[in-house]
């Protein structure tokens, strides 16, 4: 199950902005729009079918039993912690059971007690992003408990006579997949227009991992159709499996850097050795840029430093926006980030550079009511050409970077050769790349 797990600024003056009260009026506007309209749909759909669904108690029980379970799945996870942004859980073993054995009003409660408690009991979210996860869930298990329940009268039991009702809840399970991971897609997407949507949508290992979602879901409502005391069995493997996600999570996160999500400086190294490495062996050819934000500290001295991370992170999403899957991208300290390009000449990685700093320099982050902009200077090394390892690289760059910015930043430049004549240094002093 996807759920999406942000920044206020400093009060002025010691007064807090109506923004800083309500995290949520900071956003654009259609994303504002979009997120109500969900949670507003799915509390709407909630109280619609609750007048209208005769409540049994051994129904009841059952919702109880299978958020009990949820919880204590919580529980035995709590203390590994949740890693920020959108991560990924396996709770959904608990609220699909309740969506194809319950009415379809539990479906679209199940969500809210086990947000609740991972607000309270696992990791404080800005708590519009945790209504709009338990909203987006509720409504797609709405949806799959609806068609089943449409196609499939009555509740699974014993066992049925024929496949046919098994399909159709593997067919709907696969439904709440979709629908949950749509949801949450387009808010991310409307949070930030320059994501790529193969980014906030499916990759091999998301698609690996709902798909065991979809097998523990349908196997515990099996189980739990047959008789909730066989939940006791199911329970101890899914809080198993659920430890393990989460503990490979959070060991991804260690390798990246908490304010732009790229790799932070040691990973970004032991990756760069390892393709440095290879293009050793393979004669490929391969670039180093260093990135630097032009006058960084002047964004912090007027707008405060969280303005400054908002910033660091809308550069972060725009250099990995132009980039391949298998560019090496990381945050090498304060403003500064590396890129490792494999199988870049020079013509290639000027180009790259060039596009990077063009980007950036059309980015427009909101504060207030004024937009920043910023710029970007870049050095460029290439291998074997200014360096043959990841130190010399490095130091080639750094020194690239350093010529771009006495030439007045929002540049790109290379090292320079040392039988280029004196007044090389000058070249191209307007911008671009020397």
């Amino acid at each position: 199950m996807a759920a999406s797990g942000e920044l206020s600024l400093e009060p002025r003056g010691g007064m807090l902005s109506l923004a800083d009260r309500w995290p949520l009026l900071a956003q654009p506007a259609a994303l504002v729009v979009y997120l109500c309209a969900t949670v507003g749909l799915a509390f709407g759909a909630a109280g619609y079918l609750a007048t209208s669904t005769e409540f049994r108690w051994s129904e009841l029980l059952t919702f109880v039993a299978l958020m009990a379970c949820g919880a204590v799945c919580i529980e035995a996870t709590r203390r590994l912690g949740m890693p920020a942004g959108v991560s990924r859980d396996l709770l959904s073993a608990w609220w699909l059971p309740a969506a194809l054995l319950l009415p379809p009003v539990y479906a679209l409660l199940a969500p809210l007690p086990l947000q609740f408690l991972l607000q309270i009991r696992v990791r404080a979210t800005v708590l519009y992003r945790r209504v709009f996860s338990a909203a987006a869930i509720g409504l797609a298990a709405g949806v799959a408990s609806l068609i089943f329940h449409a196609v499939v009268p009555g509740r699974m039991g014993a066992p049925p006579a024929s496949s046919w009702p098994l399909a159709v809840a593997v067919g709907c399970a696969a439904l709440f997949t979709v629908l949950n991971t749509a949801l949450i897609a387009i808010a991310l997407y409307m949070s930030d227009p320059d994501t790529r949507w193969r980014d906030v949508l499916w990759d091999r290992e998301r698609v690996l991992l709902d798909v065991v979602e979809l097998c523990l879901g349908v196997l515990v409502a099996i189980a739990c159709g047959l008789s909730p005391v066989l939940l006791a069995l199911t329970l101890p493997p899914v809080v198993l499996l659920q430890r393990s996600l989460l503990h490979a999570q959070l060991k991804a996160a260690a390798r990246t850097d908490a304010k732009t999500g790229l790799l932070n400086a040691m990973a970004w190294q032991r990756e760069a050795d390892t393709e440095i490495v290879r293009a050793r062996r393979t004669g490929e050819t391969l670039a180093l840029l260093i990135v630097d934000i032009d006058y960084f500290k002047r964004v912090n001295d007027t707008y405060g430093h969280l303005v400054g991370d908002q910033v660091l992170a809308g550069v972060a999403t725009a250099l990995r926006s132009q980039l391949r899957d298998y560019d090496v991208v990381g945050r090498f300290g304060g403003e500064e980030f590396v890129v490792l390009l494999p199988r870049a000449d020079v013509a290639e990685a000027r180009r790259v550079a060039e596009r990077l700093r063009s980007r950036v320099g059309r980015m427009a982050i909101p504060v207030d009511d004024t937009m920043i902009s910023v710029t970007v200077s870049a050095g460029v090394a290439i291998m074997s050409l200014h360096g043959d390892d990841l130190i010399e690289l490095l130091a080639a760059a750094d020194l690239a970077l350093y010529r771009a910015k006495e030439l007045g930043r929002d540049r790109i430049c290379l090292p320079v050769a040392p039988e280029s004549p004196p007044h090389a240094r000058a070249d191209n002093s307007d911008g671009g790349i020397p």
